[in-house]
């Protein structure tokens, strides 16, 4: 299928069918002079990074809310953009979001660069995510491939080499398609495509306005495409954690190192996790001694490259009588739900004291 062919195709499939996002401006409005935000753009995709559409949007609309421009979210205390993004998950982003709001108000005057080679230099900007700001933003010519777009060129052009190996190939041929007229509208038209009719099981090819030219199709292997490598066994980890509970049921919490897994978040006090973890003696590991009493069952969780299993010891315990250093606090349940606890600490929380 000839490039220009496949744009036109495709942008007037999205003309009628483009979903409506928070931080998208619909092909509707864009006809009537309204001009995508760059903020609102880099925020959903560093939201979006390794996380669902639907997962995002609450998260989008409360940051929006808290943080309407890039200057408010640079002025923002970093402890409050933690506690805001807690439960998104990939904790990292969070950390480089609130240092790139900082470098975007103090070395661009608050606005953000329009070509990829400046944006990638920004904290937490890689390839995909400069490539996106670009040509959604500015409506600049850039090659945005994500999943979806993975899929549907795959689909489209019969690449049968498996992923990761086949990304430089699709990243070329999406290079190829996109017009350098709309090339914004047509990044996100593929992505949409991929969510809504080249899904990964079932596709909707009788509805789908790349069927004519798509050789994947022709040849009846849809469904087989993208190839992936297969999967490495990633390892399982284990610990405990020691939730106190005191008489007016605040619980003890503390502040993770800045740096590492969920560094910055809020915890439950614990041991480190590791694969030879020993479970026998771990009671001299807790933060003070205390009438310790394990929880039935384990908290399982499962992080990028390992699986987690955690044992639970709780100990009710008069707070006067514990002593605390600067990184740790007794939260009150009505505090509780506005902490920076990463998913797997609620889950500790939840299996502790329901």
């Amino acid at each position: 299928m000839k490039p220009e062919i496949a744009s036109s195709l495709l942008l007037n499939w999205y003309d009628r069918h483009a979903r409506e996002l928070p931080w998208r401006v619909h092909p509707e409005n864009r006809n009537l002079g309204e001009i995508p935000d760059p903020y609102r753009i880099w925020l959903s995709e560093i939201m979006l990074q390794q996380t669902t559409v639907a997962a995002v949007k609450d998260y989008f609309n409360k940051f929006t809310h808290a943080w309407p421009t890039v200057e408010d979210l640079a002025a923002a205390p970093e402890e409050d953009v933690m506690k805001a993004w807690a439960g998104l998950g990939y904790y990292s982003r969070a950390r480089n979001l609130k240092k790139c709001a900082d470098t975007i108000v103090s070395s661009h005057n608050g606005s953000f660069p329009e070509g990829e080679n400046e944006l990638i230099k920004l904290p937490g900007i890689g390839p995909y995510t400069a490539a996106a700001i670009t040509t959604i933003a500015f409506d600049r010519h850039a090659a945005v491939v994500d999943g979806n777009v993975e899929r549907v060129l795959a689909r489209l052009d019969q690449i049968e080499t498996p992923l990761p190996e086949a990304k430089p190939d699709i990243k070329k041929l999406m290079a190829k398609l996109t017009p350098d007229i709309r090339p914004g509208d047509f990044a996100q038209a593929v992505m949409d495509l991929g969510a809504t009719i080249c899904t990964p099981k079932r596709p909707a090819c009788s509805l789908c306005p790349w069927n004519d030219g798509c050789k994947a199709f022709s040849s009846g292997i849809q469904e087989t495409l993208p190839r992936k490598a297969p999967k490495k066994v990633i390892p399982t980890r284990h610990g405990a954690a020691f939730l106190a509970v005191d008489n007016n049921n605040a619980v003890l919490l503390r502040r993770r190192p800045p740096k590492g897994l969920l560094g910055g978040m809020t915890e439950v006090p614990g041991t480190e996790w590791s694969e030879n973890f020993d479970s026998k003696d771990v009671l001299p590991l807790a933060p003070f001694t205390a009438n310790w009493k394990k929880c039935s069952g384990e908290v399982k969780h499962t992080f990028t490259h390992f699986h987690l299993k955690v044992t639970v010891y709780r100990a009710d315990v008069a707070s006067d009588l514990v002593t605390l250093d600067g990184n740790a606090w007794w939260s009150s349940p009505e505090d509780l739900g506005g902490e920076a606890l990463p998913t797997v600490m609620r889950k500790i929380l939840h299996h502790a004291i329901g």
